[in-house]
């Protein structure tokens, strides 16, 4: 038998539990095939929230569009790392350091530490 998969076009809900009804597979595939411009924050929330593995939860946090949905996970050691790597404007220096200062995982301070200095860099060469 052939598996054929196709790239998502939209988002969208697959059956009544959603997208938590899919295998860890189908789901890396459903994440990963997601536009640029997909609406599908919600659902990839959802992944997050979920007890699935930390690979499949950080996949999920990569896609999600709207970095303040990731605040609420700031004290994940995976999710929080991906939520310092987000932060790209001037308003997100103090959450940045608000990191730096209240992260219990160093994996996430070093993710705050690099992206605060990057961002500094990048607007200092704008003033």
């Amino acid at each position: 038998m052939h598996d054929q998969r196709h790239p998502v076009s939209g988002g969208g809900v697959v059956g009544e539990a959603g997208w938590l009804s899919l295998s860890d597979d189908e789901l890396l595939f459903r994440i990963e095939s997601l536009p640029a411009d997909h609406a599908s924050d919600a659902e990839l929330v959802a992944v997050v929230q979920s007890g699935r593995h930390f690979f499949v939860r950080q996949e999920a946090a990569k896609r999600i569009r709207d970095p303040e949905r990731l605040k609420a996970f700031a004290g994940d050691r995976h999710i929080g790392q991906i939520l310092a790597r987000q932060m790209r404007r001037e308003a997100d220096i103090d959450y940045l350091e608000q990191l730096l200062r209240e992260s219990r995982h160093l994996e996430v301070r070093n993710a705050a530490t690099v992206q605060l200095r990057l961002l500094k860099a990048a607007l200092g060469r704008k003033r």
